[in-house]
């Protein structure tokens, strides 16, 4: 008996079929073997990140909602940041026990960015329903500012230190700037947000700082930073 040559699920083409000297003649009817690997696919997928969040190719998988994001929330984090993020949050559901009136963020900037990206920030924060404390209209003529600026560290949940070129150039000078961010740090509810610059240039400057993990405006735009930072705050 002549028996066919092809594996279980038949030929894989019609001039495999014509060889077959079982099968010889009716290669018009074959049925087409697929091979089917027998190992998983999973070490391989899109989503997967290398680098907290970041892909292999440069760019920010945003896959991830952390507990605090409503249920009707569209926003998504990057696994890095849900981890940066959830202390942040946890101090600020432990202070809403607590200190129910305190503002929602501080926002520390360089006096070169008032008009501009810190503003912009302030704005955006405050349409989403944001408290901010923001020099430009929380400290009033005649006011001692350290004073001033003391108290509203005091009075804010969180602190967000908005991270630009100015911001940089400022900190070795030991001004105002640097007041702010060495009372932040001395707390763990602190949001770099870093606009136009890097971590790694931030690191040069100040390396505790850079040492924490947070937010990049060269990943998505401002606007998303802000809703990030309303939902990380919102009770």
């Amino acid at each position: 008996m002549v028996r066919c040559t092809a594996p279980v699920r038949g030929h894989s083409s019609a001039s495999a079929a014509e060889n077959c000297p079982a099968c010889r003649g009716r290669s018009r009817g074959y049925t087409s073997y697929s091979y089917s690997p027998s190992y998983s696919h999973s070490s391989f997928s899109p989503s997967r990140t290398s680098g907290g969040g970041r892909s292999s190719s440069g760019g920010s998988v945003r896959s991830v909602k952390p507990r605090w994001s409503g249920a009707g929330s569209s926003i998504l984090y990057t696994p890095a940041e849900v981890q940066a993020l959830t202390p942040v949050r946890k101090s600020v559901e432990d202070l809403a026990e607590k200190l129910p009136d305190l503002r929602d963020v501080f926002l520390c900037h360089a006096w070169d960015d008032r008009k501009g990206a810190a503003k912009e920030l302030h704005d955006l924060l405050q349409s989403l329903g944001v408290s901010v404390w923001f020099s430009e209209k929380d400290v009033g003529l005649g006011q001692p500012l350290m004073r001033t600026i003391d108290k509203g560290l005091a009075n804010s949940r969180v602190g967000i230190v908005l991270v630009t070129p100015e911001l940089l150039r400022r900190l070795p000078k030991e001004g105002i700037a640097d007041k702010e961010l060495s009372a932040l740090l001395a707390r763990d509810r602190l949001v770099p947000i870093v606009h136009g610059t890097t971590y790694e240039a931030l690191r040069e400057v100040s390396p505790l700082l850079g040492s924490r993990s947070g937010l990049d405006t060269a990943e998505e735009p401002m606007a998303d930073v802000a809703a990030k930072l309303a939902e990380l705050v919102a009770l």
